[in-house]
């Protein structure tokens, strides 16, 4: 694949990381959206759709790192592509279960997918911002979100044709869309030869400013650790808080303060609808401002929504509180993935997959701790658990940095103690978006 002079990526290239990001987004909400149709069908009772979820989370993390092996001898390219052909592929096989056993293996088809595309599309989303020369993350995430709301929407007019029908049209509609994008897309996604280049640009900048070792070539750089960590707590935290909301949102506001049935779900669709907006904004806010004030401000209203919620049992104020709590979570996720690109640039495919299994612990323990608790001090107070979480995101959103680096080492690289930023911005091919299609 040939590269082009300019500073910004090729509009084709952009729709189909967006697309990526949109295809994402419509599989899993329509799975999790399909659920009462396919319990008609198969008769799976709770307990086991419980089981299901945690094995669902399980061979996600396994697709994860199975992206990042694909990744890292083929391409993001690759592995993004595949994952989205074997969604398509246990999407289609969920349609033809008609009782567990089958309904199980069809699940964890998808659930690995699922992993490899969470872990690809971010590694394509970070290289294309780097070629854009702006933050562009937020907008890719809104892509994310906006699908699912589609999916969801989709999904309530389909019921029209019955629970059981219009689950299976939607789930056969979201594998034609998996298999559409990823045989679409292939040839306008970011190939591996451009981002070697932007890794042989990241090792030069870093041999510059630290020198090489003793036998005259450039000491390949060590997994940020540190940074993995780091930023890897903020997407857990985040996802305690997406969990807790979407698990429990409705439960609450029908259980405990006796919503009405047509009001209880409105929680998580104040929610979700925050975090539409707020990732809409979120770009052109971090332009502005820097990904730091960005963070440390949303995510604090994220904590005092929570609190809202567990303090004061009103229906009005939950409902304010879960759709402040979206304007955070919205932010957060997409800013965390964007540093996490620039802790070792040359070795971004390993850093987002490890940063990516985050996801999934978090996404757990906010469903399950919150389910405990609730039999205890109740599940109003128990929402004070992912407030307290996020509060140290707050406290760290300095290292957030401000706008993202667009060369191959970046200020939260620095920050985070991984790489020294460059002294002037790259301006190398390598920083360039690809034009043309070419082989990985």
């Amino acid at each position: 694949m040939s590269v082009t002079t300019t500073t910004s990526a090729p509009w084709r290239t952009r729709a189909a990381v967006g697309a990526a990001y949109a295809a994402q987004g419509f599989g899993y909400a329509t799975v999790v959206t399909s659920l009462p149709g396919l319990k008609a069908r198969t008769g799976i009772d709770d307990m086991a759709i419980s089981f299901v979820l945690l094995l669902g989370c399980l061979l996600a993390a396994a697709g994860s790192v199975t992206a990042e092996k694909v990744a890292t001898r083929r391409s993001s390219r690759t592995a993004l592509v595949a994952g989205l052909l074997t969604q398509a592929v246990g999407l289609a096989l969920v349609t033809t279960a008609t009782s567990v056993p089958p309904l199980v293996g069809a699940f964890a088809i998808f659930a690995v997918g699922l992993g490899m595309v969470d872990a690809s599309i971010n590694m394509q989303g970070v290289l294309l911002q780097r070629f854009a020369g702006r933050s562009i993350m937020s907008t890719l995430f809104a892509c994310l979100t906006a699908a699912a709301i589609l999916a969801a929407l989709a999904q309530a007019v389909l019921a029209n044709l019955g629970t059981t029908t219009g689950a299976v049209v939607a789930l056969l509609t979201a594998a034609a869309v998996a298999a559409a994008i990823a045989l679409g897309i292939r040839g306008s996604l970011i190939p591996r030869a451009v981002a070697d280049e932007a890794a042989a640009a990241a090792v030069a900048a870093r041999a510059a400013t630290a020198g090489a070792d003793g036998t005259g070539t450039t000491a390949r750089t060590p997994l940020p650790r540190a940074g993995i960590w780091l930023f890897g707590s903020m997407v857990a935290v985040a996802f305690v808080a997406d969990s807790a909301v979407s698990s429990w949102s409705a439960v609450y506001l029908a259980d405990g303060l006796d919503a009405p049935a047509t009001v209880a779900p409105l929680g998580y669709a104040a929610y979700q609808g925050a975090v539409l907006v707020s990732r809409l904004a979120g770009d052109p806010l971090v332009r502005r401002f820097g990904r730091g004030k960005v963070v440390g401000v949303t995510v604090l209203l994220a904590v005092a929504g929570l609190g809202l919620v567990a303090l004061v049992p009103s229906t009005g104020a939950a409902v304010v509180g879960f759709a402040l709590t979206g304007i955070g979570v919205g932010a957060l996720v997409p800013q965390a993935f964007s540093v996490a690109g620039e802790l070792a640039p040359e070795r971004l495919d390993e850093v987002i997959q490890r940063i990516n299994l985050f996801n999934y612990v978090g996404a757990l323990l906010g469903a399950v701790a919150l389910g405990l608790l609730s039999e205890g001090p109740g599940l109003g107070p128990a929402f004070l658990i992912p407030a307290l979480l996020l509060l140290p995101a707050v406290a760290l959103s300095p290292r957030f940095g401000g706008a993202p680096a667009t060369g191959p080492a970046g200020e939260a690289g620095a920050a985070a103690g991984s790489v020294a930023p460059p002294s002037t911005p790259a301006s190398s091919a390598a920083d360039t978006p690809p034009t043309s299609s070419d082989a990985d």
